[in-house]
């Protein structure tokens, strides 16, 4: 994986030599369109990098000091004053989602017309609202069975229909996902596109192609002796 990740970092430097990032992009700075861009090196693909992973790694973190604080009785899902941990852990899961997203939004920018044949504009939005309807929305529906929008209807209560409601959502959506998934990411095998000769010196170095038959072999199609 290592040697594959490398591959893919070099051929990515060496198609965008002398380039620069647009970090004018979404969520963070999208209104910022006067930023100056930043120049393509390997330490603003490793700052990209850990731009992403940190949320992969901060949020079990804060997920596991929540169940901590918990268990002491210091921290409720429902309690969101200033007081309570809940609000203090949420938004800075959200900030950390934010800064997550933003590398990301600047990397499609960089390959969104070069890989624009292999469909990334609808992949990515498939990755948005994947992220936004999982995320965002649970949010949003827990918030308002807190503050007691949702109805309370025996013997469920507000905050368990809210959960409830969430994941018929999660349920409908991602089904429906899977089949936009599915036209988006599965190619035909005439699509694909045939692997790239780099042309060697001198013409006449070309390698004559081999074919194994029965263990022996066969050049230009004719068995060897």
């Amino acid at each position: 994986m290592m040697i594959k990740e490398c591959g893919g970092q070099k051929l990515f430097l060496r198609r965008f030599e002398n380039g620069r990032f647009k970090i004018s992009t979404g969520p963070c700075c999208c209104c910022c369109l006067c930023l100056p861009g930043v120049r393509i090196t390997r330490r603003t693909l490793l700052w990209l990098k850990l731009g992403t992973f940190q949320f992969a790694f901060f949020r079990p973190v804060l997920m596991f000091l929540s169940i901590v604080l918990w268990t002491n009785g210091d921290y409720s899902p429902y309690n969101l004053s200033l007081k309570g941990a809940a609000i203090w852990i949420s938004c800075f899961i959200g900030i950390l989602t934010i800064i997550a997203l933003w590398p990301v939004g600047i990397m499609f920018q960089q390959v969104r017309a070069l890989l624009n044949c292999k469909k990334i504009i609808p992949k990515f939005a498939l990755y948005q609202f994947i992220l936004i309807l999982s995320q965002l929305q649970a949010a949003i529906i827990n918030i308002l069975a807190m503050q007691r929008i949702i109805p309370c209807i025996p013997p469920l209560s507000s905050s368990a229909r809210g959960a409830h409601m969430t994941q018929q959502l999660l349920i409908m959506e991602m089904f429906l996902i899977t089949l936009i998934s599915r036209v988006v990411y599965r190619r035909r095998y005439d699509d694909l596109e045939p692997p790239e000769c780099t042309p060697e010196e001198g013409g006449d170095n070309k390698q004559t192609p081999k074919i194994i038959l029965n263990g022996a072999i066969s050049e230009d199609g004719l068995l060897g002796v």
